[in-house]
């Protein structure tokens, strides 16, 4: 006996009924509600497969264009880069400036040091970079941009106080006369061969501070006062050796040690250049050379700074070089 109706599926897209009153299979076409439903899920399996490929497409397949703008990229990253390294050393030369004018210049001329307020005004306003934040790449845009204001700032500051640098040396000439501003032996028959700062013992072999220069010479060499002044020592003591210092007023004093003679007493009054005894080795010394010092108001400064009288702007700044690179003390 058979069913009143089966289902017999034929095709994929097509089904059929038994019909027991015809003895035949009538074909059964989808209700208006199964057709929705089948063309919603091939919609949405449509969908996923598109978005699929397009994610594929999108982050693995690289177009032309986008093949581009990637090399593009990469190019401005590394120009980037570049900026950003050229800004790091331009502001390692200025604070290198700055710390002369503050520490140096306006030291010798006794005036005071550049406040901040005067060095950094006006750059503390964030409304002049707004615009810059609603660009493309504003972030990187707004921080170029406050970089080269910061630079351009301190330069106008710094233009400012080598203004009144200049003028106040013009007004304190002969008082320039008196700072230690002279080599005190000839460039050409010394060497310099021990700079000021933490050095090495040539004798126990610790780091020891380094309280001046060693120009390394032939024994009998001239020394020669560095500035105009009043000799206020002049004899053997300890380490030093022979010793001559020299008081220059305003609280500058010059000290030169290790002399085989000393050609003045104390009291003698010296002009700048005239020669005030020889290099030799006495004292603890491991070889013939002048130890030079100077100091202000008692605290030892580094003597290269201040020698800058008898040098163009190339010989001082290979003599820079050489102060830091020298590491042989000789006592």
């Amino acid at each position: 006996m058979q069913p009143q109706s089966e289902w017999c599926e034929l095709a994929r897209t097509q089904y059929y009924r038994y019909n027991p009153e015809t003895d035949n299979f009538e074909r059964v076409f989808p209700t208006f509600r199964r057709r929705i439903t089948s063309l919603a899920r091939l919609l949405a399996l449509s969908l996923i497969v598109g978005g699929i490929l397009f994610l594929v497409a999108y982050y693995v397949i690289d177009t032309p264009g986008e093949r581009r703008l990637r090399e593009q990229n990469a190019v401005l990253k590394q120009q980037y880069e570049i900026l950003n390294r050229r800004f790091d050393n331009a502001q390692k030369v200025m604070d290198n400036i700055q710390n002369r004018d503050d520490n140096l210049y306006r030291v010798l001329l006794q005036m005071e040091p550049v406040t901040d307020i005067h060095r950094y005004a006006g750059l503390n306003n964030d409304r002049r970079y707004r615009e810059l934040t609603q660009l493309s790449d504003g972030g990187l845009l707004k921080y170029m941009t406050q970089r080269m204001d910061f630079l351009e700032r301190q330069l106008y500051a710094q233009s400012l106080s080598f203004d009144q640098i200049k003028e106040q040396a013009s007004q304190q000439r002969q008082n320039l006369d008196r700072i230690p501003s002279l080599l005190p032996v000839d460039k050409d028959r010394a060497t310099l061969s021990g700079g000021y700062g933490m050095r090495r013992d040539p004798v126990t072999g610790l780091a020891v501070f380094h309280a001046g220069l060693d120009y390394a010479a032939p024994a009998g060499t001239p020394v020669y006062a560095t500035a105009d002044g009043k000799v206020i020592t002049a004899e053997r003591k300890n380490m030093y050796g022979n010793i001559v210092e020299i008081d220059h007023g305003y609280g500058y004093v010059s000290r030169y040690a290790h002399l085989s003679k000393m050609s003045v007493k104390p009291g003698t009054l010296v002009k700048a250049g005239k020669e005030i005894g020889a290099i030799g080795s006495t004292g603890r010394s491991t070889g013939p050379h002048l130890h030079y010092e100077v100091r202000f108001k008692g605290e030892a400064q580094n003597p290269i700074n201040f020698s800058y009288r008898q040098l163009n702007p190339r010989e001082y700044s290979r003599i820079l070089t050489e102060a830091e690179n020298a590491s042989n003390i000789m006592d």
